[in-house]
Formats: structure tokens, C-alpha cells, sequence
């Protein structure tokens, strides 16, 4: 299978992976110099690129680095992100700082993953029942583990 991806500057990078294991494609902040996050503030990161998925049956995930989550706190300000398969936009970051500091992001960094992923969507048929389970309507913490 091949994605088709844009790359809409002369400083954009091609997304890719780190190793022959790893599962996300590097996404890269596309600017011409350093940003600043302030602690506490959101801050949407341009990446310059765009992609095309070929199927409806696909959808693209932008996940954290968890370096950058366990090291400084920086995450996603929507936890995960969905590319669906018709959009064909600039997929750009918004990344939270969690951490005690501000933080500083360079051009070029490595600021999220991206993961091409099948994706179902089936029929919703509305019932009066559903069936039962062990676990029941049991919500957060209820199954007894940490």
C-alpha cells in the first residue's frame, strides 16, 4: 500500500520511521525558527504536510512522543488526534504543556507520531437490550486492577 503525501514548504519533512519496528512515522515541526510553549498553554505546531489515504478504510492517528511527555510534559491537547480518510489539509499538532516550565521547539523536531490504521464503521442499530457481561456496566476501576 502507499500513502500519497504533500509536502507544502521547502522546509517540510518527510515523515519516517525510526526504526524497521516502529509502528508511527516521525511527524516534524515545520518553522522557520525556535517556538516557545508556555506552561499550561496550547499551541497548534505546522508540520507541512498533508496526505491522501486511499480508502475510506483507513484513518491516520497522531500520537505523543512519550520522550517529549515523560521528559517535559508535552503532549497532545486533544490526547489523540484523527486524520480522516477526506481530509486533505495540513495535519498540524496542538501540543499542551503539562510541564513545571515553558519549552522550547526547534525546527525540525520530531513533535508527534502518525499511524496509518484500518478503521470500521459499521451500521449503529438501535436495540432495547444488550447483552449481559462479568463486568457488567462496571465503569473506572471496577474490574479491581490498577
Amino acid at each position: 500500500m502507499n500513502i500519497q503525501i504533500k509536502l507544502l514548504t521547502e522546509t517540510a519533512r518527510l515523515p519516517k520511521r525510526a526504526t524497521e519496528g516502529s509502528a508511527g512515522y516521525d511527524l516534524c515541526a515545520d518553522i522557520k525558527e525556535p517556538i516557545t510553549i508556555p506552561r499550561g498553554e496550547i499551541f497548534p505546531v505546522p508540520t507541512g504536510v498533508c496526505i491522501e489515504l486511499p480508502h475510506k478504510n483507513l484513518v491516520a492517528v497522531v500520537c505523543a512522543r512519550s520522550g517529549l511527555a515523560i521528559k517535559h510534559g508535552i503532549s497532545l491537547a486533544n490526547g489523540v488526534g484523527i486524520i480522516d480518510s477526506d481530509y486533505r489539509g495540513e495535519i498540524k499538532v496542538g501540543l499542551i504543556n503539562l510541564g513545571g516550565a515553558d519549552f522550547e521547539i526547534a525546527p525540525g523536531e520530531r513533535i508527534a507520531q502518525l499511524l496509518i490504521m484500518p478503521v470500521e464503521t459499521p451500521e449503529l442499530v438501535v436495540t432495547d437490550e444488550v447483552s449481559e457481561t462479568e463486568r457488567g456496566s462496571g465503569g473506572f476501576g471496577s474490574t479491581g486492577k490498577s
